[in-house]
């Protein structure tokens, strides 16, 4: 073991006894020092779930990049182990970036992540070079390999640029043998997905282009992840200076879905819907994992590139990943939803039904910031329909953060302009959503510091952070008109109800 490796994981250890439990989320994964963005070799493993990130624990800023660890029986309590690898070769001196991980026929842990090192260029200045490296390990420790880098320029298709190559994520295709998808760019920096493949997850070959940008969703494409669902193929990249289209990719370093069919013999993959996988403000780079009981499972880090350096230095941790949630697709979108295991650290009930009201309103019970809510609005009548629809939550006097329907217009829309923010940055996002005579469902979950919405039971989520006051748990209803709402609402506990 390398001493960077050494002094990170010592750091780790000592730094974490400084974190209070209560100021961190209490089931979504949080750095355990320092800064946190990426998620890394999503995978299952001995009987465990396996989650890496991208990592600086020196800093709760970005800084050179470590590969975090954490592992879990349920995806939502964690436990901590050591950081997996620290930037200590010269093929990766500048950091060790995003990857994923895959079991090798002897039992062992392969992991493969985009090393970055600095080349002069002829003008004297130093320009990042990416490549792909792997480590292999016992669920715990972790050693590079002798051959890296295992992928770099000279795999590459021609006009591939060399300083945007990064992100593998590897699977076992059906013949046992090994596949991954790389992010890249072709000329004018226009991303594209490259398929390399592997007999035995050491020595890999270029095959072909995947699927390429050819100038529709933003430039650089990153953190690809490919993969079968319901009969169709699917792949996730997390495009960067995205353009709106609509009310679709708002924020610019967003995600992509790609939906479609996939010839295996030939490796031809051919698109034939897309969209967001987001809608909120804060979720970037997803990967998947296919879970033992066949769910394909989707995490994200729950973020935004243009706001996360906003905090305070001092601050001892920074970065959350989003709640997993078990996808599927259906009618040609990419369907989301928590996962189940969710429902087993549910409390007791608060139910109301049949509510109907104008105005603002509060309901007994109703309040909380570790919470599943679910939500069911319809007007009175659909002749005189309701104009607006609020649910505001993380409320005390002076703050709030809400979500809101127009059935109209049928667009949900999240704000968090009044959860305690002093700076103008990202407050809103909005999404079109389907809506059938001004009815719709929502499901709210709430963990202290962050807000996903799962409407019409996930075809469209919108994910947000929040770092409001800790008291400021209240929750109320506002309607422009007259609607009838149904509330079912949990407490979410932080260990699981027995």
């Amino acid at each position: 073991m390398s001493q960077t490796l050494r002094d990170a994981r010592r750091y780790e250890e000592i730094t974490e006894k400084r974190i209070e439990a209560e100021e961190k989320p209490g089931f979504h994964l949080a750095a355990r020092v320092g800064w946190m963005n990426d998620p890394n070799g999503f995978s299952f493993y001995q009987g465990k779930y396996h989650l890496f990130y991208q990592y600086h624990p020196f800093n709760s800023h970005w800084g050179p990049m470590h590969w975090g660890h954490a592992v879990s029986d349920d995806l939502l309590h964690w436990t901590y182990l050591p950081a997996a690898l620290a930037p200590d070769s010269v093929y990766d001196e500048a950091g060790c970036f995003s990857g994923s991980a895959v079991e090798l026929s002897d039992g062992r842990q392969l992991l493969m992540y985009t090393g970055v090192h600095k080349e002069v260029q002829e003008d004297g200045g130093l320009r990042e070079v990416q490549t792909q490296c792997i480590a292999i390990g016992d669920g715990r420790d972790y050693e590079k390999y002798q051959g890296n880098p295992v992928l770099d320029e000279k795999n590459l298709p021609d006009g591939s640029s060399k300083y945007d190559f990064r992100d593998p994520k590897m699977w076992k295709a059906s013949d046992g043998t090994f596949r991954c998808v790389v992010g890249n760019c072709a000329a004018k920096r226009d991303g594209q997905i490259l398929l390399f493949s592997s007999k035995d997850g050491l020595d890999w070959k270029y095959e072909k282009v995947l699927a390429a940008n050819q100038g529709r969703f933003g430039k650089a494409w990153e953190c690809p992840d490919f993969f079968e669902l319901d009969g169709k193929h699917v792949l996730l990249t997390s495009p960067m200076d995205m353009l709106p289209q609509g009310l679709e990719y708002h924020n610019g370093n967003g995600t992509l879905c790609l939906i479609g069919t996939y010839d295996e013999t030939e490796e031809v993959f051919t698109e034939e819907q897309n969209q967001a996988v987001d809608y909120g403000i804060d979720f970037y780079a997803p990967q998947t994992l296919l879970a033992p009981d066949g769910r394909r499972i989707m995490i994200g880090w729950m973020q935004n590139w243009d706001t996360c350096n906003l905090h305070s230095p001092e601050q001892p941790w920074f970065g959350q990943m989003s709640l997993p949630r078990e996808l599927s697709v259906a009618g040609g979108r990419l369907i989301q939803q928590p996962i189940r295991e969710l429902e087993n650290l549910r409390g007791e009930e608060v139910r109301h039904e049949n509510v109907t009201f104008s105005g603002l309103t509060r309901l007994d019970g109703v309040q909380g910031r570790k919470i599943d809510m679910e939500l069911s609005i319809r007007p009175l009548d659909e002749e005189n329909m309701y104009r607006k629809f609020a649910v505001r939550f993380a409320q005390n006097d002076t703050y709030h953060t809400a979500v809101s329907f127009r059935p109209l217009e049928s667009i949900v829309k999240i704000d968090r302009k009044f959860s305690g923010s002093r700076r103008a940055i990202i407050h809103q996002r909005r999404s079109r959503v389907n809506s059938r005579n001004g009815e719709i469902k929502l499901r709210i979950i709430l963990d202290m510091f962050s807000v996903e919405v799962f409407v019409n039971d996930g075809e469209h989520v919108l994910s947000a952070t929040m770092y409001t006051d800790k008291e400021a748990d209240g929750i109320s209803f506002l309607v422009d008109g007259v609607a009838t709402i149904d509330v079912v609402k949990y407490d979410l506990l932080t260990e699981e109800r027995k």
